[in-house]
């Protein structure tokens, strides 16, 4: 909102206006707000918390110092949520495709994680929300994310040609050192570490018959809604010690930020040799409020846990990486960006599996792990809550700067 009016300032010469137009201010601007918000407002919301006895429940485990957070307050999502949301409306601008569906990505998913932690904490039922309805909420958003990405007429790329290749210029065409670059759509996307690095959906059908390549969305938007479902699920899975999740997630934050900024700034674009995605740029103002968040939202969530996020933020903060990354095609980059988060989901997969297959074939079930997710295995083998969490920050640091390389690196 605040965009409009200084651009409105703006065109009347006053002095300090066109500060705005710099997608770069409004980012820090939005960062400075998100963690104004979540620090000062925060205590409040926790204090609110306890009022209301929103407390969490614990299941005892076994685990070193996890009866000490009983009754600790939950639904901490709720100031990563406005923390993001508010400013966003501040600094964005609102008629943007990538600003509009991060907006409704935020509010959907937080949305069914608020639902979850309202039946575990007001129904006391611990089983909170059944699984099948948030895979339907997780499905629903992945087709509205892939349907705007694949259909939406602002969603483009711009392909680089030589002048020798363009017979006349089209208004919408740029021209950048020595180059036309026209907007076309398309379902191309990001592969790491390889020198030709795009790769398009459609070639799954065209294989076949160029003529069904009107058909792709057939395959894209089904991607869409497994990558949205994995990454929010495994960011889910990963919030079981303090600060693990927050943490993490403004780690794999900061990288999105980049990617964004780059993929929104032609200049940037035609240097790094990468898809320039128009008005994607807009998005890091999103991206800043969600860094703000996270960092601000540990300033409670820090061990010993003040305050838990519950599935409001986490379902909320999984699901909002994957349609950014969808959104800049570097969906692709996300099983190494989101490494920590991968390793969470495996590590429960491989225990049930292996659990149920020596149940099965010898009568008992055996373990891979002393516990899943594997963060409670570190657990398991007396290593104390803090040092797992920053050792999982310093992994998830080093996976950020390698996916960060994959601009170059091919």
């Amino acid at each position: 909102m605040l965009y409009y009016l200084f651009d409105y300032l703006n065109s009347l010469d006053v002095p300090g206006a066109g500060v705005f137009q710099y997608i770069s201010f409004r980012t820090a601007m939005s960062v400075v707000t998100s963690l104004f918000i979540s620090m000062f407002f925060g205590k409040y919301i926790i204090q609110y918390l306890q009022k209301q006895q929103v407390g969490e429940i614990v299941r005892d485990l076994g685990l070193e110092g996890q009866i000490q957070k009983q009754g600790t307050p939950t639904m901490g999502g709720l100031m990563i949520l406005a923390s993001i949301i508010i400013p966003t409306l501040l600094f964005a601008k609102l008629d943007n495709i990538y600003v509009i569906l991060m907006l409704v990505s935020t509010v959907w998913l937080g949305a069914i994680g608020f639902i979850d932690d309202y039946i575990k904490v007001f129904k006391k039922n611990k089983e909170g929300l059944k699984g099948k309805f948030k895979i339907i909420g997780q499905v629903g958003i992945g087709i509205i994310a892939g349907s705007i990405l694949y259909f939406h007429e602002d969603v483009q790329l711009k392909e680089a040609f030589d002048k020798t290749e363009i017979v006349e210029m089209l208004p919408s065409d740029t021209e950048f050192n020595g180059k036309i670059y026209r907007s076309e759509k398309s379902t191309e996307t990001t592969i790491p570490f390889v020198k030709d690095n795009e790769f398009d959906y459609s070639w799954f059908l065209t294989w076949i018959n160029e003529d069904l390549k009107d058909f792709t969305w057939l395959i894209f938007i089904p991607i869409v809604i497994i990558v949205v479902t994995a990454v929010s699920n495994g960011a889910n899975m990963t919030d079981g010690l303090d600060g693990l999740a927050a943490g993490t997630s403004a780690i794999i934050g900061s990288a999105l930020a980049i990617f964004a900024f780059v993929s929104g700034n032609y200049i940037f674009a035609d240097y790094l040799n990468i898809m320039y995605i128009p008005h994607s740029g807009e998005m890091t103002i999103f991206i800043g409020a969600f860094i703000g968040s996270c960092i601000g939202f540990l300033w409670y969530n820090s061990y010993p846990a003040q305050v838990f996020m519950g599935d409001t933020g986490s379902l909320a903060l999984g699901g909002i990486i994957a349609v950014v990354a969808l959104a800049i095609r570097k969906e692709l980059i996300l099983p190494m960006l989101c490494g920590v988060f991968l390793i969470e989901n495996l590590s429960v997969m491989i225990q049930v599996s292996y659990f149920k297959y020596t149940k099965k074939k010898y009568g008992e079930g055996r373990r891979v792990f002393k516990m899943a997710p594997i963060h409670h295995h570190f657990q398991k083998m007396n290593m104390h809550e803090a040092k797992i969490v920053t050792r999982f920050w310093i992994v998830g640091i080093m996976l950020a700067v390698l996916s960060i390389v994959t601009l170059k690196l091919r």
